[in-house]
């Protein structure tokens, strides 16, 4: 009995260090640029190096349309949080909100983005 509440407490503890803290965007900063826009990513992630790190970010419609991705590709291990820039990004007319999702290796997209008002 005790060996197997051993196995179980050893198992718990494993799965419960093999989840990890989501990607956070700490800060999003959007520039209209003739009629496309640059968005830079303030991204926080728990980066471990090569098998665990924050790989991207992407701008999508309030409909879930995917207008953007910017893919990361090393980690950010000693340079938390950290910014990155995606340009030429094409906002339908009329818009005046998309999300920004962030996305880690081992996780994949986050769940909840954030809303960005968009100055036109």
């Amino acid at each position: 009995m005790m060996r197997l509440a051993l196995t179980c407490w050893l198992f718990l503890g494993w799965a419960q260090a093999a989840q990890s803290d989501p990607s956070v965007i700490k800060d999003v900063a959007a520039t209209k640029r003739g009629q496309s826009w640059t968005f830079s990513v303030t991204l926080q992630h728990a980066d471990t190096g090569w098998d665990h790190y924050a790989n991207g970010w992407r701008v999508l419609s309030m409909q879930g349309e995917v207008l953007g991705t910017r893919i990361l590709t090393h980690p950010h291990v000693h340079e938390q949080p950290f910014s990155r820039s995606l340009s030429g990004v094409e906002i339908p007319a009329g818009t005046a909100k998309v999300q920004i999702q962030a996305s880690c290796l081992v996780d994949g997209w986050s769940g909840v983005p954030i809303v960005v008002t968009l100055n036109n």
